[in-house]
């Protein structure tokens, strides 16, 4: 995404304009403030406008859900993933065009390594904001970034407590990504459960326009099983519907250990409103991406080349080949190999 050149403005001014529909400012007197209200008052009169334009506020200006722009992108550009582009346009569709939802939306995206769980969180990030994920009001937490020792985890706790709490007081439409949940320690998640809840409020602060997504590798044993289950079957992965696996997928986060969510009062208070499943990819699939890589390179997209870099990847079962054991993910980096 292009980035929009940076207006020559001094940052007070650029906080103080924003600040009448988001972030707190900190106290200024009243001597100062009425100096710079003079002295603004002439500018502003003509050119406000203007300074939403050049400097990112949680405003309209910048956030502003375009419906039609996700469903496209997850139908086009999210392949072998027909059950989560599904429930993902539904979901996020269904929350950002209510005016007073009644909690947070939470979606927790499941499924092995490559299968478009981070991407699919990108194209959510790009239909609300017009920075997509270089937005200030979108939040990556990664578990062996951010919490790294587990002997730290009350500071933990009390730091994501905190930061949620800041960043939602300054924007209501925030959105929050926790990466590698299947690495986050038990426990962590469940301090900020009063944010997740059917809450107006939590310390005068209100959580219900946010927009919290779980991403993780747990659970991803029983989306194969049920995708394997299919294809042995004779019957085509598109027929694969949410209730074939949403039940099992739910029990095997909440039980695993290493789910992130593992006895969880978010799954026990129902507080996930979503468990989206993503599918194991098929060769098609695979060639698929090796295609768009090249395309977003700014490159012709080459047939051969995107069939020589899937024919190179390994899948399952063994003598079949139909699955990709890493999905996509290390596309980006192979098909400059075979050019």
């Amino acid at each position: 995404m292009r980035r929009r050149a940076a207006l020559s403005l001094p940052p007070s001014l650029l906080l103080l304009l924003c600040s009448a529909s988001s972030a707190a400012i900190e106290p200024i007197s009243t001597s100062i403030a009425v100096g710079m209200a003079a002295a603004l008052t002439g500018f502003l009169a003509s050119y406000q406008n203007i300074i939403y334009y050049f400097h990112e506020c949680c405003r309209p200006e910048w956030i502003a859900f375009n419906r039609t722009g996700l469903q496209e992108d997850l139908s086009t550009r999210l392949f072998g993933q027909h059950l989560a582009s599904h429930i993902i346009a539904k979901a996020v569709s269904g929350f950002m065009n209510n005016a007073n939802p009644k909690k947070p939306l939470v979606l927790s995206l499941h499924g092995w390594t490559g299968t478009g769980k981070n991407f699919a969180s990108a194209l959510i990030a790009e239909s609300i904001y017009k920075e997509g994920m270089d937005s200030q009001f979108v939040h990556v937490f990664t578990a062996e970034l951010h919490f790294p020792h587990a002997g730290q985890m009350d500071a933990y706790k009390t730091q994501l407590q905190q930061w949620i709490k800041g960043n939602v007081s300054s924007c209501d439409r925030s959105m929050f990504i926790f990466d590698e949940m299947d690495k986050m320690h038990p426990g962590l998640i469940d301090s900020i459960k009063p944010y997740l809840d059917y809450y107006d409020k939590v310390d005068g602060v209100s959580y219900r326009k946010a927009i919290f997504i779980f991403l993780s590798n747990a659970g991803g044993e029983s989306i194969v099983q049920t995708t394997l289950d299919f294809w042995k079957a004779g019957r085509s992965r598109e027929e694969i519907e949410l209730k074939d696996v949403e039940t099992s997928l739910a029990l095997s986060v909440f039980n695993n250990k290493r789910s992130g969510l593992w006895h969880t009062s978010l799954i026990d208070k129902n507080l996930v409103d979503f468990f989206v499943p993503f599918l194991p990819l098929e060769y098609k699939h695979v060639v698929q991406c090796a295609m768009a890589a090249m395309s977003a390179q700014g490159l012709e997209p080459d047939a051969a080349v995107a069939d020589k870099v899937a024919a190179d990847l390994l899948y399952f079962p063994k003598a079949e080949r139909v699955f990709s054991v890493k999905g996509c993910k290390t596309i980006d980096s192979k098909w400059e190999y075979y050019v």
